[in-house]
């Protein structure tokens, strides 16, 4: 997995390419644990180039997200394939994460 960050109008866009999976997921846990403890921080997963995400890879993106809320900061993710978004509906993490369908209403929705 390969991961970049880019900040745009304060917000960190986190773009991944490849699988996340019990292999990546630390990699991706170690890229947010100090700035997870940053307050206020505002933050967008960009997941348009993953094809795959397993059980820890979500549990990974729940941990994050929980850490960012407990320090008043929040996360959203965009860009879902078919079967990523399947597996966030399956699991019913579509009610615990703000989804959209481009990075740029993402980005907006910040307000």
């Amino acid at each position: 997995m390969e991961i970049s960050v880019e900040e745009k109008k304060g917000i960190s866009i986190f773009r991944m390419t490849g699988d996340i999976d019990i292999n990546t997921a630390p990699e991706l846990k170690t890229s947010f644990d100090e700035m997870a403890k940053r307050s206020g921080i505002k933050v967008i997963l960009n997941l348009k180039k993953v094809d795959y995400v397993d059980s820890s890879g979500l549990a990974t993106m729940v941990e994050i997200l929980k850490k960012l809320r407990d320090n008043n900061g929040s996360l959203k993710v965009t860009n879902l394939s078919a079967k990523v978004k399947g597996l966030f509906e399956i699991t019913k993490l579509t009610q615990l994460f703000d989804i959209f369908n481009e990075e740029d209403e993402a980005v907006n929705s910040f307000g």
